[in-house]
C-alpha cells in the first residue's frame, strides 16, 4: 500500500502538522490501496506563506522563463507518464488502457493548449481613442487550486499551466479519493524545477484543507472543479475576502438527435460520452431526446448499444469500463436507478445491482431507460454513472426546450447532419456544444452557464481567467 503521509510545501517534501491518516480504497476490490495524511489548517497556513513569498519574486519573471519552465514540465510529465496512468487505475477504477490514454493524455493536453494560447495572447492592448493608455495582465497572486477525482489529471493541469504562465503561485488541493497522481505531479515539477514555494501541495478533504483555503485571508483567488454544492458552499466561503472564485461545476447534458440523424453513422459518437469514464464525466451526455417519430428504433439501438459494453477490472487492458469511485457514489446511481423504476421509467437495459460477472467492487450495470419524463429525479440530477434515459419530444422548438430545461449548462451534444445542427446550436444554452461527438477541443475554451460554474478553462479564455487586467495612463 503507497504511503503518502507528506505535503509538499516551499519546495519540499513535509510532514503534516496535526492532520490525520486517511485510506484511500480501491473501488474493484474495495480494498486500501493507499494512505495519505488529511492536512490540517497550519498546513494550509504554511503552504499559502510559502506561495505568498515566492509570488514577490516569481511574478517578475519574464515570460520566455515561464515559458520555458511549463515546456520542463511537459516532458517531466511525459516521462512519468505510465506512472501516472497505474495510480489512477487503482484509486478510481479507469481501466487501465483508459488511464494511460485518455487520463493522461487530457493533461498533456491542457499543458501543451496553456502554451498554445500564447502564441495569439496580447499581453498589451490599445485603449481605443486613448492613445495614451493601454491595458495589460498582470499575475493574481496566491490561487487555491482545487480538483475533483474523475478526471484528476484533466484537472489540476488546466489550472496549474495557467497559474505557471501567468506568474502566479498555488495551492493545490487534490481529491482524498484519487491522490496519488498529484504527489506524482509535484514530483514532475520539482524535476522540472520550478522554484520553491511556486507549487505547494496540501492532501486534504473538503472541509478541513478545502475551506481553510477558501477562506485563507492570503489566497487571492479560488479555482475549483466539482459539484454545484460544493461551489455554492465555496463561493460564499469566499465572500468575506471578495476573492475571486472560479468555478467549473456540475452538469446534465442533452443528447438532442435530430430528425434526419443516422443513427449507424452518427449516435456512436455521442452515445460513448456516456459510457467513457464509467459515466464519471461532467458533460456526459446522458438526457438522450429523440423525436417521437423515431422513438421505437432509437429505443433498440441505445439499448443494444448499452448492451455490448463489456464490465471488468480496472487492472486489465481493454475496452471495458470499470467501478465508479466508491461505495457513496455506487449507492447514488443505485438510488437514481431504483427512483426511476419507482416513477415510471420503462428498464430496457440493465438495472440495479451489480453486474453477473462480478460479486464485489462499486460496479453499474450499463443501464438505459425509456419513457422518462422531465419530472422524473433522473432527468434533473446529474447521474454520474453509465446511465443514459430516453425522452421524446415533438418538433425540434420542444426538442431545444427539452435540452434546455435544466439548472445546468456544461455542455450540449447533437446527433445528426452538421447543416441540420447550424441553426440549432446557437439555441442551447450550454458553454459548450458538440456535433457527433461529446468532448471540447485543445485550445477551446471549457466551462459552463448557469449553475454549471463561472470561469472558463483552457486556451485563451483559460489564461485570462487567471490574470488580473491593469490599465495605465499616461498624462
Amino acid at each position: 500500500m503507497r504511503e503518502l503521509l507528506q505535503h509538499y510545501i516551499d519546495g519540499q517534501w513535509v510532514d503534516s502538522e496535526g492532520g490525520t491518516r486517511h485510506e484511500v480504497i480501491n473501488p474493484a476490490t474495495e480494498e486500501p490501496c493507499a494512505v495519505i495524511t488529511l492536512g490540517s489548517q497550519a498546513d494550509v497556513d504554511k503552504a499559502v506563506a510559502a506561495a505568498k513569498k515566492a509570488f514577490a519574486s516569481y511574478s517578475q519573471w519574464p515570460l520566455a522563463e515561464r515559458k520555458a519552465l511549463l515546456e520542463r514540465i511537459i516532458a517531466e510529465y511525459k516521462a512519468r507518464a505510465a506512472d501516472f496512468g497505474a495510480v489512477i487505475s487503482e484509486e478510481m477504477g479507469a481501466p487501465i488502457s483508459f488511464a494511460s490514454t485518455a487520463q493522461v493524455g487530457a493533461g498533456i493536453g491542457y499543458l501543451a493548449g496553456a502554451l498554445e494560447a500564447l502564441e495569439i495572447f496580447k499581453w498589451e492592448e490599445p485603449v481605443l481613442h486613448a492613445p495614451n493608455a493601454r491595458i495589460v495582465y498582470e499575475p493574481i497572486g496566491v490561487v487555491a487550486a482545487i480538483t475533483p477525482w474523475n478526471w484528476p489529471l484533466n484537472q489540476i493541469c488546466a489550472k496549474i499551466a495557467p497559474c505557471i504562465l501567468a506568474g502566479n503561485t498555488v495551492v493545490l488541493k487534490p481529491s482524498e479519493e484519487c491522490p496519488s497522481n498529484a504527489k506524482i505531479f509535484a514530483e514532475v515539477l520539482h524535476a522540472a524545477g520550478v522554484p520553491a514555494g511556486v507549487f505547494n501541495l496540501v492532501q486534504g478533504d473538503g472541509p478541513g484543507v478545502g475551506v481553510a483555503l477558501t477562506v485563507h485571508p492570503d489566497v487571492e483567488m479560488v479555482s475549483f472543479t466539482g459539484s454545484t454544492r460544493a461551489g455554492i458552499q465555496i463561493a460564499k466561503n469566499a465572500a468575506d475576502t471578495v476573492k475571486r472564485v472560479h468555478q467549473e461545476l456540475g452538469g446534465k447534458s442533452p443528447n438532442l438527435i435530430l430528425e434526419d440523424a443516422d443513427f449507424a453513422a452518427e449516435l456512436p459518437g455521442t452515445l460513448s460520452g456516456v459510457i467513457a469514464n464509467t459515466g464519471q464525466s461532467c458533460i456526459a451526455p446522458t438526457r438522450i431526446l429523440v423525436p417521437a417519430s423515431r422513438k421505437a428504433e432509437a429505443e433498440e439501438f441505445v439499448k443494444n448499444y448499452f448492451a455490448a459494453v463489456q464490465v471488468g477490472s480496472p487492472a486489465e487492458a481493454g475496452g471495458h469500463i470499470g467501478p465508479v469511485v466508491n461505495k457513496a457514489q455506487w449507492t447514488k446511481v443505485q438510488g437514481l436507478i431504483d427512483a426511476t423504476i419507482d416513477e415510471g421509467g420503462t428498464l430496457l437495459q440493465g438495472g440495479p445491482g451489480l453486474p453477473d460477472n462480478v460479486n464485489r467492487g462499486y460496479f453499474i450495470r450499463p443501464t438505459v431507460f425509456s419513457d422518462v419524463t422531465p419530472d422524473m429525479t433522473i432527468f434533473r440530477e446529474e447521474t454520474f454513472g453509465p446511465v443514459a434515459t430516453i425522452t421524446t419530444y415533438d418538433g425540434i422548438e420542444d426538442g431545444i426546450e427539452l435540452a434546455n430545461r435544466t439548472a445546468y449548462g456544461l455542455a450540449s451534444t447533437i446527433t445528426g447532419p452538421t447543416e441540420s445542427a447550424k441553426p440549432i446550436v446557437g439555441k442551447l444554452r450550454a458553454g459548450l456544444v458538440s456535433v457527433n461527438t461529446w468532448g471540447g477541443v485543445k485550445g477551446g475554451s471549457f466551462g459552463g452557464y448557469k449553475q454549471s460554474g463561472n470561469g472558463r478553462e483552457g486556451g485563451i479564455h483559460g489564461l485570462k481567467d487567471f490574470l488580473e487586467v491593469k490599465t495605465i495612463v499616461n498624462a
